[in-house]
């Protein structure tokens, strides 16, 4: 049996897997979402700390097991989110600083001023964005009174310190910092310098898949055996092993990534290249593109605008409307990601009239979603010189039929959800299992099934005339916010 933590943006969750991968038993806990000013997001590390604990022990408990009966652990995770702890005590020195948290785009514009884009971009991959990590962590050190001398990392790194004290993150976390070298698997010094963060204050570096270290927090002596970033997780999950296979996951964000394999990473304009994993002596490598807010715009409509009580909602209130009426949601709540990187966009809502409803915004929200995940693929398209034959679904809004629908009449390809639509948390158990000699790569290629396939069905006229008019909307909220 293998416990799965999927820590994630707004709750966090514990899953137990069988020995053919099927999930046993589940438990989930929410947590308190911070915005000290606009653009900013931030969690109590200790908090996600507490729950972490909760669900484990109550799933656990739910299939009356503890500790003692599991083979390991796999950890994923929110990715990017910056903490800073006590080294000695273990407790958080700040909140932590959420991947989609905005104050420190204008350190980015100065980096950017000063012509160091390409040496940031070169050896991390990534562009200069405040959705990173690196930033983050300057912030805490030079402005939120974090001593130098504190320990610094990723969720990953403090779930790992928490349950066996050890001060380590893998290589798909340390690739999404800004800061660590993806052609040499190290920090590089020269960018920690140029960000005034100390080397020693990070996590050592490790492979995905190995013991990173055992814990006595849920009985018995329980191996560590594999750490992933969430959507790197979702694609070992969605058993995108080979090059050139990819997936979408639905969540707070979405995360379309598609194996890039070994070799020299590939670097493209408007896209990011991360590390998919590193197992044994392989590191492969992804393209991703990351949009920030899309399930989050339907969590806004519920406890924001209040005109939903459970996201489940919109999915009969966008049926029960023949169009959208002309009205578009640009979700840009924490800026644009990929391929726009425009942290300046805010969110807006066009095209309302005095027949518009909240229906109308409840669709709108919905169509948002498969609407940033077409300008996704599309981007990738062209980095790969190819056209996506299928989608790979996964995450929460799978289970909402109409925008599963709707997005493969976007795309006009298949959209598939795979039996177990909670793949990142999957990905971190294969990770762990194939760790532990519980299952081989191959293995976890055949474990993936096929549930539900969504074929499109709209024409193509129709289509494109629904895509030009989100560019129009996409025009009004680029560049809304003026740089400091």
């Amino acid at each position: 049996m293998i416990l799965g933590i999927d820590q994630g943006t707004t709750g966090s969750r514990a899953f137990l897997f069988d020995e053919q991968g099927k999930v046993v038993t589940s438990a989930y806990s929410e947590f308190e979402q911070f915005f000290p000013r606009p653009g900013w997001v931030e969690h109590d590390a200790a908090e996600i700390w507490e729950t972490v604990k909760k669900v484990c022990h109550a799933a656990l408990d739910d299939a009356g097991l503890d500790g003692s009966q599991l083979t390991a652990i796999g950890i994923t995770n929110q990715r990017e989110t910056a903490v800073a702890w006590d080294r000695n005590t273990g407790e958080p020195l700040h909140r932590a600083i959420v991947w989609q948290d905005r104050r420190t785009a204008g350190r980015c514009d100065r980096l950017k001023a000063e012509g160091l884009e390409a040496m940031f971009r070169e050896r991390t991959g990534l562009v200069l964005d405040a959705y990173f990590s690196a930033t983050k962590y300057a912030w805490m050190l030079q402005e939120g009174g974090v001593p130098h001398d504190a320990a610094l990392g990723t969720i990953d790194a403090w779930l790992l310190f928490k349950l066996t004290g050890r001060h380590a993150t893998d290589y798909s976390n340390a690739s999404r910092t800004l800061l660590f070298n993806i052609r040499e698997l190290r920090w590089d010094p020269e960018l920690c310098d140029t960000l005034g963060i100390p080397i020693e204050a990070l996590p050592e570096p490790v492979r995905n898949a190995e013991v990173l270290g055992e814990t006595t927090e849920f009985g018995g002596s329980v191996p560590v055996a594999a750490m992933v970033g969430d959507q790197q997780g979702a694609l070992y999950g969605q058993a995108c092993i080979d090059t050139g296979l990819g997936k979408n996951t639905y969540g707070t964000g979405n995360f379309l990534l598609q194996n890039a394999g070994g070799g020299t990473p590939v670097l493209e304009d408007g896209l990011i290249t991360t590390i998919a994993w590193g197992i044994g002596d392989r590191v492969d490598y992804a393209l991703e593109s990351s949009m920030f807010v899309t399930g989050a715009g339907i969590q806004w409509l519920r406890d924001g605008l209040k005109i939903i009580d459970n996201a489940a909602d919109t999915e009969a209130m966008a049926a029960s409307l023949e169009s959208n009426e002309g009205v578009y949601f640009v979700p840009a709540l924490t800026g644009l990601g990929s391929p726009h990187w425009d942290p300046y966009a805010r969110g807006t809502i066009v095209g309302l009239t005095r027949g518009s409803s909240r229906e109308h915004i409840a669709r709108a929200a919905l169509e948002a979603i498969a609407y940033q995940s077409v300008d996704a693929v599309r981007a990738q398209n062209a980095a790969l010189g190819g056209r996506l034959t299928e989608l790979r679904a996964d995450g929460g809004a799978t289970a909402n039929g109409w925008l599963m629908q709707f997005q493969a009449d976007m795309l006009g390809v298949p959209v598939v959800v795979p039996e177990i639509a909670d793949t990142t948390v999957l990905g971190a158990a294969y990770l762990a299992g194939v760790a532990t000699g519980t299952w081989t790569e191959e293995d976890v290629k055949s474990l993936w099934t096929e549930s539900v396939r969504y074929e499109p069905q709209m024409s193509d006229d129709q289509r494109q005339s629904l895509l030009a008019d989100w560019q129009r909307a996409l025009e009004r909220a680029g560049h809304w916010v003026t740089p400091d």
